[in-house]
């Protein structure tokens, strides 16, 4: 924006530069007319008064002759005099070599200059008689280069005062354009703060009244944005944990519940298949084929309530080690595709960081080793899990064939985000095709509310 006022500046600089040398070169060439005009009309005069005066004091021939010289003080006109015959009388020479003197005392304009500013070439003839009879005449033209000189003098000093005054302007102008616009240059820092979710940042306020105000509406608006994040953090984070309740809560009852009555379906029916022997036959047989149906059933059922306890909450999630959990994660894929080299890095972790974190931090890595596994055709995953100044550090990184930068984002990388976020953390995708895929996370390490309420139960198997 400084660059652009300087140049509109300067263009109408410019603009005014051109128009005032118009019209300077306008009214030099009036006023260069008008001198030529005014300077002929001497000349006729003083040279009829001298024709008049001075003929009667010396012979025709000797005034002719001198006449050049005692005329050569009139400035801007040629003066030439020549015979009866119309030959030219060398005194006249002499009067133009102190002509051409008197105006070299000056430099000449440029020629493409004194082009613009010479009026049309005017001229005079006087005639010079003595006793009625013509002896000579007195040839009188314009001369204006002294003029033109004069007024290219005076063009050199103005423009070079004005040079030097618009220099020191745009210098001027250059520093008050920095000072005024230097409150827009932090104010652009502040909104791309605010678009890169930094909402604490402030602005100073500025001395100009008009900034000023758009600057207070911005701390009012950073304000604004930070209370609120700070109130959706505080709800998701509420959310989350609700969320982890409900599903600790409907872990334990299907672990504590349905488990034990499929264990008591499960011994009926093999009580009801030891009794089949004092049956008949044929009503055994049909009772024992019943009882293996029922068997098969709730071995099914047993496996589903296997499946649903560990998708909504891993059994060992409160009873072993973070570290321990994800290694054995990692060691669990590591078993079912042994195609593919894991490897597994925890620096100095704590045992738990409450529930909410270790199932963020399990979940995490459960789904981006399913993700490489599936999609990515990697041939080397690793995991590093540390803990960092007030914060958990997570990055899972595969050497696959990575991810385009247009895919849109499947659920699993949705549900990510949107959990590592309701935790006040950062998730962070970097891909590119060809270069595998880094999963980065980040987790503020605060005080979890269910650290101390997290609720314990046997890991046997349901």
């Amino acid at each position: 924006m400084r660059a652009q006022l300087l140049l509109v500046f300067v263009l109408i600089d410019v603009v005014a530069v051109l128009v005032a040398g118009s019209v300077a070169i306008a009214r030099a060439r009036m006023q260069a007319r008008i001198e030529m005009t005014a300077s002929i009309r001497l000349a006729e005069f003083l040279v009829s008064d001298a024709v008049s005066l001075a003929h009667q004091a010396s012979p025709a021939e000797q005034f002719l002759a001198a006449l050049p010289v005692q005329l050569q003080s009139i400035r801007h006109v040629r003066i030439g005099v020549k015979d009866a015959a119309g030959v030219p009388i060398a005194a006249s020479l002499r009067a133009d070599k102190a002509d051409a003197r008197r105006e070299s005392a000056r430099s000449p304009a440029p020629a493409w200059f004194a082009a613009l500013v010479a009026p049309p070439v005017a001229s005079g003839d006087v005639p010079v008689t003595v006793d009625g009879r013509t002896i000579g005449r007195v040839e009188i033209s314009g001369e204006p280069a002294d003029e033109i000189a004069e007024v290219w003098e005076d063009l050199v000093a103005i423009g070079t005062i004005g040079i030097l005054l618009n220099a020191a302007m745009i210098a001027l102008l250059y520093v008050v354009f920095g000072r005024v616009l230097d409150p827009l240059t932090v104010l652009a820092a502040g909104l791309s703060d605010l678009e890169h979710q930094s909402y604490n940042v402030r602005l100073p306020t500025p001395q100009a009244r008009e900034l000023s105000v758009i600057t207070d509406h911005f701390n009012t608006l950073a304000a604004a944005l930070s209370t609120a994040r700070a109130e959706n953090l505080n709800l998701n984070r509420r959310l989350i944990t609700a969320q982890d309740d409900e599903r600790r809560r409907t872990a334990l009852e299907l672990h504590d519940e349905v488990g034990p009555c499929l264990f008591g379906l499960k011994a009926n029916a093999s009580s009801i298949a030891g009794a089949t022997s004092d049956l008949p036959d044929k009503a055994g047989q049909i009772i024992s084929e019943r009882v293996q149906d029922i068997r098969g059933i709730i071995e099914h059922l047993q496996t589903i309530n296997r499946s649903m306890l560990d998708r909504l909450r891993p059994m060992a999630l409160g009873h072993v080690p973070l570290a321990e959990l994800v290694g054995q994660l990692v060691r669990e894929r590591s078993r079912q595709h042994p195609e593919i080299s894991f490897a597994f890095t925890a620096g100095a972790l704590k045992a738990s960081y409450g529930d909410s974190i270790d199932l963020t931090v399990y979940r995490c890595v459960q789904e981006s080793l399913t993700n490489a596994v599936r999609h990515a055709k990697a041939k080397q995953i690793t995991v590093e899990l540390a803990e960092a100044t007030a914060r958990l550090d997570l990055i899972v990184r595969d050497d696959g064939r990575g991810l385009a930068a247009n895919r849109p984002a499947g659920f699993g990388i949705r549900g990510m985000r949107e959990r590592v976020e309701g935790l006040g953390g950062s998730y962070r995708l970097d891909s590119a095709p060809g270069r595998g895929v880094s999963v980065n996370i980040s987790l503020p390490l605060l005080e979890a509310a269910d650290r101390s309420g997290s609720e314990k139960y046997s890991g046997d198997d349901a």
